[in-house]
């Protein structure tokens, strides 16, 4: 062998058993630095939903309307009858055919939500929720219409019924 190829051969053993060394150990009494770790991309928003989603529903549906003790005058009302039930609404949000009237006192804060029960048809309150005016947490919904009922009509207010 000629000096070249014995100063080739040499340095290619060298590269090959370089290749096969552990990494050196941390300095005594230093911390590691962390390991390496392999940056993954994060998932494309633009990927398919793996099931298509259902398309959109035309027409008409049918609401659900809210049943229970105490609901009578209330459910199935018109919004010119709830409002002479609990007087100024706060709120009267329209949204397609569908109407919320909120209701509030230093008690509480009363939200009825009126829709049609047929196409074409005016809506009337099919659901009621309840909730404490200063923190938003339910209360009882049949004690939140009575207060409402008394503020609406001037009672508790200090003024005489008309």
């Amino acid at each position: 062998m000629t000096g070249t190829m014995r100063f080739l051969a040499t340095i290619a053993a060298a590269l090959a058993l370089a290749s096969c060394a552990t990494a050196p150990a941390p300095p005594a009494g230093g911390d590691a630095p962390p390991p390496v770790r392999p940056q993954v991309p994060p998932p494309s928003a633009s990927v398919p939903p793996t099931v298509p989603l259902p398309p959109p529903v035309d027409g008409f549906r049918q609401p659900e309307i809210m049943r229970g003790p105490g609901l009578d005058g209330v459910v199935r009302e018109h919004a010119p009858s709830l409002i002479r039930q609990f007087g100024t609404p706060r709120l009267d949000v329209a949204e397609g055919d569908m109407r919320k009237l909120q209701f509030s006192s230093t008690a509480c804060v009363l939200d009825i939500y009126l829709y049609p029960l047929r196409p074409g048809a005016d809506p009337v309150a099919t659901w009621a929720e309840a909730r404490r005016a200063s923190d938003g947490a339910q209360v009882d919904l049949l004690a939140c219409m009575q207060a409402l009922r008394r503020a609406g009509t001037g009672e508790g207010r200090g003024e005489e019924k008309g």
